[in-house]
C-alpha cells in the first residue's frame, strides 16, 4: 500500500516557533473551526487562546476530573514520553529537561501532531499506547473511548482511529520513531477502515501553510 513507500521527508519551514505555548496559540488558529474534540467530537467555544468543550453536545460523562474536563488541552497523538523517554535530557528530569534538546523540540512542537483533546481525556490517556480493547464501558457517556487503566491501554473512537494512524506514520517516518510490528499492522488496519475526512484534509493545508510541510498518509489520499 502506499503509505509503505511513497513518503518523501519534508524540511519543515522555519516558524520560529520556540516553545510549547506558541505551538498551542498556532495549533487554536488551526482548529478554530474544527468540527469537534478529538476524540468525542464536543463542539468547542473559543474564547481567544482557550478552549471549553460543550460536553452536553456530544453526551460526555464526566469521569472524575470536572475541572481538567471543562477545558480543553492539546493532546499529542504520538506522547511525548514515546519519542523523548529514551534521550539523556529525558533520563535526567523528564519532559522539562528536554526542552531544549533541539531535536526533541522540533517532534514536541510538530503541529501534525496536536490535538484539541478534552482535558480528562487527555489525562486519563497519558502516554498510554493505543490498542484494540474487548471491554464493554461507558466511562465517558456517549464519548465511546475506552481506556484500561491497569493494562495502560486506550482504544479511541471510530472518528480518531485512521487519523491517529496517519499521524502514527508520519511521525515514525518524519523522526525515526520505532513501530512494533503490532502498532503497524493496527494502524494499517485503521487507516484502511477510516479514511480522511473533508476536515481532516482542511486541517492538514492549514498545518502545511504554517508549519510547511505535509503529512503525506493525508496529503495523498486527500488528492484522491
Amino acid at each position: 500500500m502506499f503509505f509503505f513507500n511513497c513518503y518523501k521527508k519534508n524540511n519543515i519551514k522555519k516558524n520560529n516557533i520556540k516553545n510549547f505555548q506558541q505551538a498551542k496559540i498556532l495549533a487554536v488558529k488551526i482548529h478554530k473551526n474544527a468540527p469537534g474534540t478529538f476524540y468525542c467530537g464536543c463542539k468547542i467555544i473559543w474564547n481567544g487562546k482557550k478552549g471549553v468543550p460543550n460536553l452536553s453536545s456530544c453526551g460526555y460523562k464526566i469521569r472524575k476530573n470536572k475541572n481538567r474536563a471543562t477545558r480543553i488541552e492539546w493532546e499529542h497523538v504520538v506522547p511525548a514520553w514515546q519519542f523523548g523517554h529514551q534521550k539523556k535530557c529525558w533520563k535526567k528530569g523528564g519532559r522539562k529537561k528536554c526542552t531544549k534538546d533541539k531535536n526533541y523540540r522540533n517532534i514536541e512542537l510538530d503541529l501534525h501532531n496536536l490535538q484539541p483533546s478534552i482535558g480528562e481525556i487527555n489525562a486519563d490517556r497519558s502516554n498510554f499506547m493505543y490498542h484494540e480493547l474487548k471491554i464493554n464501558t461507558k466511562q465517558y457517556g456517549k464519548c465511546d473511548i475506552k481506556i484500561d487503566f491497569r493494562k495502560k491501554l486506550v482504544e479511541p473512537p471510530k472518528i480518531a482511529k485512521g487519523v491517529i494512524a496517519r499521524t502514527y506514520f508520519y511521525m515514525s517516518k518524519m523522526y525515526d520513531i520505532k513501530l512494533s510490528s503490532k502498532e503497524k499492522k493496527l494502524f494499517k488496519k485503521w487507516n484502511l477502515n477510516f479514511p480522511v475526512s473533508k476536515w481532516e484534509c482542511i486541517r492538514e493545508n492549514l498545518i502545511f501553510k504554517i508549519q510547511g510541510n505535509h503529512n503525506n498518509y493525508v496529503f495523498k489520499q486527500c488528492r484522491k
